[in-house]
């Protein structure tokens, strides 16, 4: 018998291959520098890496030319203009996340105790409140956490896979590629050791029953076309559609857990505020861009003679994501758990997108989770800053009282990104919900559009509440203060804060670039 050795075309993967290359050599960095060395060398590792992939995708995108794309490794992987555009959302999203981690520090074991009293796993690396107990644990530790750059490279080099996949069992390899490293990175935290170890486990828990659901659904979808590619399962005609129905439905499970979706949406709001704060703006951002990428993967390639099945189930979910969402963040009095229940009606906002089914809906989907991405990094970098008198994170959303009013620049920026969660005008938010509404309505989705738009109108309220606890309500006395940021966390907020408002007050040549990356290769 001749085994014929698979062709790998490493040119069109390299964005890929960079960054799993840089992630392999962070392991040996781990394994074989002194502790003293791994934190600069893991961080110019993680940056660098980063940086060369994202050339590396401009240059593909450059490569096709006028071709729609083409598909590589035997066809398991698409190399195409949405693949391409997602992964430069990620690596640029990836490098800001790398910048917020980067500035933080582990307790050592020696002087400190990891209990009640530890320093949390991402303590400010130069704390901003002199003699405080955060400053004193800060100079006993003194040494960086450095097993997260890494952890943090495996997870990206699996976001830009699992978007660009183009047959099904490339996209599970992908799925647990980079949800295994993020179930450990959400149990970094030290100081709330408990909360955050609930936290990664629950979160492992179901995320292994959803990688079940979306592992039999591909069986299923097998059963029916004989073919794991996706192109292939569209091809197939089969009048016996009752195998392929019950695969879509399992296969939907995995992905809209991912996403965040009522009714799989339980494990965000405990996992948001039990992660790091860091590797919760990280995941936050990161993993809406990978997962929305594969559904409209699967949805547009593999599933579109199967719309009059999908729709229905999708319009409910989303109906029920943006409802639920909405008003259970309303309630929400810790700012992690707001935002958290914030991501989860945004996942119904994006999903009208991808109901939508034509080529502006991949295009606004496109914009969305650009727009998306940055200012939910900015957000969370926003609080991780705010500190109380042991130098802890402060997330009660009542001790936020006059905040803005204390630190005006902390305030003015956090305002900016609430107001472009609430699609307020002159924001990325406004832009992006009024181009996702926008395909819906021309998709035939228009009683969808009218759930959004109430939606929309409703969560307004629980971001401006926010801003007038920050500017317009007295501040306690003890009330938290604000940690000075390194150069490292200021270029985060900077650059996501300025992308949220160039994209709200000149998105066009973003616009043009989803535009010209609404057709998939296949």
């Amino acid at each position: 018998m001749t085994i014929t050795p698979p062709t790998v075309e490493y040119g069109l993967v390299s964005p890929m291959l960079i960054v799993l290359g840089v992630a392999v050599l962070g392991v040996l960095v781990e394994a074989f520098l002194p502790r003293a060395a791994r934190y600069p060398v893991q961080l110019a590792l993680a940056i660098g890496g980063q940086v060369a992939a994202l050339v590396a995708v401009v240059v593909q995108w450059a490569g096709l030319g006028s071709s729609v794309g083409r598909t590589a490794v035997m066809g398991a992987v698409a190399v195409d203009r949405p693949a391409l555009f997602l992964q430069g959302t990620l690596l640029t999203v990836g490098i800001l996340g790398t910048l917020l981690i980067a500035e933080r520090r582990i307790a050592s074991e020696v002087g400190v105790d990891e209990g009640a009293g530890g320093l949390d796993a991402f303590t400010p690396m130069a704390s901003a409140v002199p003699g405080s107990v955060a400053e004193r644990l800060a100079t006993k530790a003194g040494l960086a956490q450095t097993e997260v750059f890494p952890l943090t490279m495996f997870a990206l080099g699996g976001m830009m896979l699992f978007g660009s996949s183009d047959d099904l069992l490339t996209m599970f390899v992908a799925l647990e590629v980079f949800s295994l490293p993020l179930y450990l990175m959400c149990g970094l935290a030290r100081r709330r050791r408990l909360l955050s170890q609930e936290a990664a486990l629950k979160y492992f828990l179901l995320g292994a029953f959803s990688s079940a659901f979306f592992l039999y659904g591909i069986a299923l979808l097998y059963g029916y076309s004989g073919s794991l590619s996706l192109t292939g399962i569209r091809e197939q005609t089969s009048a016996d559609t009752g195998m392929a129905l019950v695969g879509i439905g399992l296969l939907s499970v995995g992905v809209l857990f991912k996403v965040g979706a009522v009714p799989f949406h339980s494990w965000i709001p405990d996992v948001y505020q039990g992660a790091p704060t860091p590797v919760t703006a990280f995941m936050a951002a990161a993993t809406k861009i990978a997962a929305f990428g594969a559904m409209l993967r699967i949805f547009y390639v593999a599933l579109p003679d199967f719309r009059a099945d999908w729709r229905p189930l999708m319009w409910g979910v989303a109906i029920l994501t943006m409802v639920v969402g909405t008003v259970t963040a309303v309630s929400q009095s810790d700012v992690k758990r707001m935002l958290a229940y914030s991501s989860v009606a945004h996942a119904g906002f994006i999903l009208t997108g991808v109901i939508a089914l034509t080529d502006s809906g991949v295009s606004a989907t496109l914009f969305y989770l650009f727009a998306y991405g940055f200012s939910t990094l900015g957000a969370f970098a926003v609080v991780s800053v705010v500190r109380n008198a042991a130098g802890e994170e402060e997330t009660n959303m009542l001790r936020w009282a006059g905040l803005g009013r204390r630190h005006p620049l902390v305030g003015v920026v956090f305002s900016l990104f609430l107001l472009a969660f609430a699609g307020i005008p002159l924001t990325s938010g406004f832009v992006s919900k009024f181009a996702v509404f926008k395909a819906a309505a021309e998709g035939g989705a228009a009683p969808l559009v009218i759930v959004g738009v109430c939606a929309s109108a409703v969560a307004a309220y629980f971001y401006v509440r926010v801003i007038v606890l920050l500017f317009f309500t007295d501040p306690p006395e003890d009330g938290p203060t604000v940690v000075v940021p390194s150069a490292l966390s200021m270029a985060t907020v900077t650059l996501s804060a300025a992308i949220t408002l160039a994209l709200g007050a000149l998105p066009q040549p973003i616009l043009d670039l989803v535009n010209s990356a609404n057709h998939f290769v296949g």
